[in-house]
Formats: C-alpha cells, structure tokens, sequence
C-alpha cells in the first residue's frame, strides 16, 4: 500500500490540463521536466517562464529530511507558529550511526549517544504530523525510492542527494532547512526556473559496464559545476532499458556536478519497481497518464530543438569508469586506469574496498556483486583488500539476507554495515596503522573530496561501480582490470573473474519484519517536545538581527578561501555531525577545512584586532565580540556539495556580514540568502586578486539594494591605498526583504504572526 494515495491521485487527475495549459503557454512541445515544472507552479501564470533568469514559486507535494539536517530545519520550523506540516513530511535517521565494529554493535552504539537527539526528532515529528523513521530503517533516499516516490511529482529534501528519487521520474531537489520550513509551512518555494541539459542514451548496458558508470562519465564530460543551474533530462531507448534503481544511482550522483536535479521518464521499468515495492497502484495510476509522464515525441525526434545542452552516450561502447581521487569529476575509462594510476602515483594497493550507500544500495546492485563473489570464491579468490557493504534500507538488507547474499559476502571475509550512511559521509571509525601515509580506498559511494571518508587528507578515495570495487577487493591492485586481467588463486593457477550478473528485483519478492516506521499522532497539540537548556547537542534558536539600514563599513577580512572550498570545508561532518541540533557548538568547525591563500594552511588566519594568528571560529568570534563584522572571500563553486544550512547559519552566527566570492554552488548560494547574508560574486573575477590579508573592507550600496543593480566593496589596505570593487548578486525583490529581515525565517514569524 502506497503512502499519500489521495496526494498523488490528486497529482494525476490534473496533469492532463496543467499540461496541456503549459504547451500553450510556451506554444511548443514539452519535455518531461517542463511538464512537472509546470503542473508544480504555486500559482498560474500567463507568460511562459525563462530559464536560467525567472524565479519561480513552486509547490512541492512533499518534504524528506534526514536527521542531521532536520534537527535545525525542524528548530526553525517549530518558531514559525503553525500546529501541523502543510504537505507530507518525513524524518530519517541515517547519519549520526558511526561504522566501527558492524551493523548490530554500531547501531546500538548510536541509539546510545544520539538518544537525546533521536527522541527529539521523534518528539517533534509525532507533533508536526511528520512520518519517522528510526536508526537502521535505512538511509533516507534508498527508503524515499521504496515508499514515497512516484512519477511526475515534485519533492524537496535537506539532502543534496536528494535527487536520488529522480530514478522514479521525480523532480526531487535538495535544499537547505530554511527552504523545507517553507514547503512545511504551506509557503512557496522559491527556484530559479532551471536550464534543461539533455542527455540521450543510445544501445544497452553490456558485461561489466553499469548504470554507475553512465553518470561517472557524464561527471567527466560536465565536471563539478557543469550541471549547475541545469536539469539533466536522460531519455532515448538506452534509458528505457535498465531498471529503476540503476536511474536512481545516475540521479543520484547528478548532485556531483551540480544539476539542480536529474529526471528519467516513466517506463516499464519504473512500473516493475512500483509493483515490487508494493505499489501497484500507483503504477496503475501512472499507466493511465503515462503520455505525460515522457517527453512530447517531438522532442524525442529532435532532442537539440528543446534543451539547452545536449550529450548523447552509445550504453553499446560504454566501459566502467573509475573517478577520483579528491574529486568526483576526474574521469578515467577502466582501460587507462593502470597507466594513470603509473602516470600520477597513486598508491596502488587497495587498503579498503566499501559497497553500498544512498547511491548504490539496490538488491541490483547487491545481488551483482554477490555474483562476483561467489565467482572468485569458486576460483580459490578470496578478498585482499577489506571489504564492507553498506545495505541502503532494512527491506534490502532483510532480503538480501533470506536471499544468501549477505553469507556469501561474509565467507569472501566482508563485514556489513549498519544501514546508514556510514562511512560515506565520514561517520567512519576507520583502522589504519598510520594516518599520514598515503593510501587508497575505492567506494561505490558519489563524493569524494579529501577527508570525505575517513577524514585523512593522506587518502585517495576512488568512486566506481559496486561490480567494479568488488573486483578491486578480490585483486586488491588499483590497476586491475578484470575485463582483460587474470589473478592467481591459492594454488597458483591464473584465472579471470566472470562478467556479473545479478537480479534487478527479487524473484521471491522484498520482505521485512519491521522497516522501522513510526507515524505520527493524529493530533499533535499534545506532544511536549522538550529540549534541555544545558544540552550540547540542541540549542533552541534565536532570530537572526534585521539589517540596521545602512552600508557596512569596518569590516574585517576572516578568510580569503584558496581553491576547492565545499560545505565539508566549510562545516565539517564526521564528529561534527553531533552538534548539527547545536547553532554555537557546531559554529566551532567553521572553514577550518578552509585553505587559507595567504599561507596555505588550514584554520590558521590572522586576527587584524591583535595581530596574531589563530583559528577561524576563534578569530571570527573575536570580531563578534568586538561589534566587527567579517568578510569570507572565495574561489569558484564556493559551497560545492551538500546541502547543509549549517555552512551558512554557522557564518551567520558569529558576525559574517558577506561571502564575496568567483561563484557559488547553487544549494550554499540559496542557503546564505535564507539567513539573510549577502552571498555576492566579483564581477571581474581577477579581483580576487586584490583582497590582501589585512583589508578592512566597506560594503556600499544597500541603502538602495535592488534586483540586477551591483553593489561595490571597498577595500582598504594596510599601506593605505584602496581598490574599489564592483559586486554582482543574484537577489531578487523577495530574497532583498530576507536579507532586510535578518532571514527568511523571520519574514514568515512576521507573517504567521499576523494571522
């Protein structure tokens, strides 16, 4: 039985019209992204929007946040002065369970230290009318897929994977907090009408090549910031032929490139996923409006005429991919992989072998590299490297228990994970005899900037396939290729590994016990959700302050941000991830990940106040103190990566007046405008170069803050010349009234207070 039946039956009934309005509108044909665009509008509009410039106000059908941003998005949320959520909502809790011993011990390990936390998130969703699901149910977007998916809807998620649902033909977006308060309180939320990347998929997925590895090449031909501002729309007869969850996994890791989100359209495919997790009817429903549910076939005959961008990919030619390392948009066919690993000197040896996750977790997945498994083991191979397996939700690891699977991994001397996020995010206890030595672990996880895993800067993470990083376990060599490459067996004889082969739904069906659900109460007003005043892991909120009317002057550089600089640099996970319901606690890891351009180190800038050099929070609070605003200055993509608003409340909240950066990742530009900073870009990029460390800089033009109209920085130097630097912003009218306000959460206090 589905969840929300009525919701999506209501979605369906009127797609057709706002549809066929949408096509008029526009006066073209549509692809499927448009038509969900469009049928999603808040309200009606009478001009057809322009992408890549008009904001939009959508209206999403649901909200998905996992436990580590839901704690502040929930804080906020309980401020805004509504008694139940607007739209479906739902709670995971999957990141705060660290990886150490194994699924039972580190499950019960969490439930011990993150109790506090777990009964606030249970507290707060049984008030709020939100869906919650406990430690071990599963990692949010694998668990999302299995229940609340579905075709031709729209959802928001605090997850910058969220786009994982894409693989169900939702537009599934991952924001901030701030941004599911909004869609929580029944509000608009607020997008930039996206561009529409193309990408056309020809042939069939063929031996060891994998769904992974279509969206590890597209990483490769887009990079890290290619898909920003953009959805990437797959289609052609290539997407038609391999199943849901392989969708799942290329949307998945389209947050890697930036993509606002990634879309498959609705397919037979899709269908047997909808029927195998229990959800006939829904698949019946979407069969009755599957026309809608595609592109116009206009657009499948000249796909160039309707996307802004287009990439087309022959899945006949396609071989595995290995990405990395530091970057999730480093390329390298399965082919060069040796003679790269030579080229650059990478270390070879594999120490750490790691499957699963949010992105590869499927009992597809599985079952594969299950099958390579047994296929070594059969040939006298067992695994040289350690070896782990992540399961994505309770109803996979359940059946791919009952199916042998998890035995089978077990007697190749692998060790299961609790079904959380594990090392993947960095809650990773991991075994290593020597931290600063150089070494090389391989996940079949999306993102691996240095420190992302284990939080060594001395490891080189890899991403590739499940197929692929079973393989890399068994040889234990980074420049294996098991499509030519043979490996010597206990007896000294020289095999090869078979190509895998696996099962895209069980043949017996999923099964479950309990898949750790808990719904809310009926009526919530009587819910008490208590939080303890001397608590170190949740701190109630206080509003942000308005902006005091004037230009700032006398502010002081805290950081000029050399290079790559992601929100793990910005705020840190791992051990951190403990203090995410804790604004002043977890504000102690701001941009100390950060490289400094002034003496290349990390979390050691100087105090212009003494003179001295010290850590960035330290420094920063120093300023506050003082009544000093500060200045983060940046590189390009600033913010890349997660979703997480605590990289902007963090800044917020010990006095940074303004990020100035080259450019800024889509979900931190988003998120910094929410809690009212001024998030602005050089308008001539060789600026940059002219911050110096002991600037003081004025902020001039806010008295007349206005859409399209740049703003100018002055920077005072030490030897006491200036440069005069002009600023450009993205703020429209209604985020200049956030930044007024002191944050977009203040502007909806105002507004519910009034009713």
């Amino acid at each position: 039985m589905a969840f929300d039946l009525d919701l999506i039956q209501k979605v369906y009934s009127e797609l057709p019209g706002k549809i066929a309005i949408a096509r008029q509108l526009i006066g073209r044909p549509l692809t499927f992204a448009e038509k969900i665009l469009y049928a999603h509008t808040f309200q009606p509009t009478t001009e057809p929007y322009v992408r890549g410039k008009d904001y939009v106000n959508f209206a999403p059908d649901r909200v998905a946040m996992q436990d580590a941003t839901a704690q502040m998005a929930l804080l906020q949320f309980m401020t805004c002065g509504r008694d139940k959520v607007a739209v479906p909502s739902s709670v995971h809790c999957d990141h705060l369970i660290q990886a150490k011993v194994g699924a039972k011990e580190d499950l019960a390990t969490a439930n011990d230290v993150n109790k506090e936390v777990y009964d606030f998130l249970a507290s707060i969703s049984n008030k709020y009318g939100i869906g919650f699901w406990k430690p071990g149910a599963g990692i949010i977007h694998q668990v999302v897929l299995e229940n609340y998916a579905f075709p031709g809807g729209m959802m928001i998620g605090t997850d910058s994977h969220t786009p994982n649902a894409g693989g169900l033909g939702m537009i599934a977006i991952g924001v901030g907090g701030a941004d599911a308060v909004d869609v929580m309180a029944g509000l608009p939320w607020e997008l930039k009408m996206p561009k529409l990347i193309g990408v056309k998929l020809t042939g069939k997925l063929n031996g060891w090549a994998s769904a992974k590895d279509i969206i590890l090449k597209v990483a490769g031909i887009l990079t890290v910031k290619g898909g920003t501002g953009a959805i990437v729309e797959y289609f052609g007869e290539g997407a038609d032929s391999f199943s849901a969850t392989g969708k799942a996994t290329i949307c998945n890791m389209g947050a890697e490139i930036g993509a606002t989100c990634s879309l498959f359209a609705y397919d037979e495919k899709m269908a047997d996923y909808l029927r195998g997790t229990s959800r006939a009817d829904i698949a019946a429903l979407a069969d009755k409006v599957k026309e809608h549910l595609r592109p116009d076939a206009e657009v499948y005959a000249d796909p160039a005429k309707y996307y802004d961008q287009l990439i087309e990919i022959n899945l006949d030619e396609l071989e595995p991919y290995v990405n990395g390392p530091f970057t999730p948009d480093l390329a390298t066919p399965i082919s060069q992989m040796a003679e790269a690993v030579k080229a650059n000197g990478w270390p070879d040896a594999v120490e750490v072998a790691l499957i699963g996750s949010c992105t590869n977790s499927s009992y597809e997945d599985i079952s594969r590299s299950a099958s390579i498994a047994t296929d070594a083991m059969s040939k006298g191979l067992k695994a040289k490297s350690e070896f782990t397996i992540t399961p994505g939700s309770e109803m996979v690891r359940f059946t791919i228990d009952r199916d042998g699977f998890l035995k089978t991994f077990d007697q190749m001397g692998g060790i299961v994970l609790a079904n959380a996020c594990g090392p993947c995010i960095g809650q990773w206890a991991r075994h290593i005899d020597d931290p600063n030595r150089k070494n090389t672990i391989v996940t079949s996880f999306n993102r691996n900037f240095a420190k992302r895993n284990d939080g060594l800067a001395s490891t080189h993470a890899f991403v590739a396939s499940p197929e692929i990083v079973t393989a890399f376990a068994i040889a234990g060599s980074l420049s294996f290729n098991p499509l030519k490459d043979k490996l010597v067996n206990e007896k000294g004889e020289e095999v090869m590994l078979a190509e895998p082969k696996g099962f895209e739904l069980p043949a017996k069906g999923f099964a479950v016990d309990d898949a750790g659900y808990q719904a809310p109460a009926a009526d919530g007003s009587k819910v008490e959700v208590i939080v303890n005043p001397t608590s170190s892991r949740l701190q109630l909120l206080e509003p942000f302050t308005p902006w005091e009317g004037t230009s700032l002057h006398g502010l002081k550089l805290l950081i000029k941000a050399f290079g790559k600089c992601t929100t793990d640099h910005i705020s840190m996970a791992g051990p951190w991830l403990k203090y995410r319901g804790h604004l002043d606690n977890i504000s102690n890891n701001m941009l100390i990940g950060a490289v400094n351009a002034f003496n290349m180190e990390t979390n050691k800038v100087k105090n212009l106040l003494t003179g001295e050099y010290g850590e960035v929070p330290a420094t920063a609070r120093a300023y506050k103190a003082a009544g000093i605003g500060s200045v983060v200055v940046g590189d390009e993509n600033y913010g890349e990566g997660s979703s997480r608003e605590h990289a902007a409340m963090e800044p917020r909240h010990l006095g940074v007046r303004a990020i100035v950066v080259k450019s800024f990742a889509r979900i931190h530009e988003t998120n910094l405008k929410k809690q009212g900073m001024l998030a602005l870009t050089f308008a001539d990029k060789e600026d940059y170069n002219k911050v110096q460390e002991d600037d003081t800089m004025d902020i001039i033009g806010l008295t007349t803050f206005a859409e399209g109209k740049p703003l100018t920085m002055v920077l005072h130097h030490a030897n006491g010349t200036t440069d005069e630097i002009t600023l450009n912003h993205t703020y429209n009218e209604q985020q200049i009234e956030w930044f007024k306000a002191g944050g977009a959460l203040n502007v909806i206090r105002a507004e519910f207070s009034t009713k």
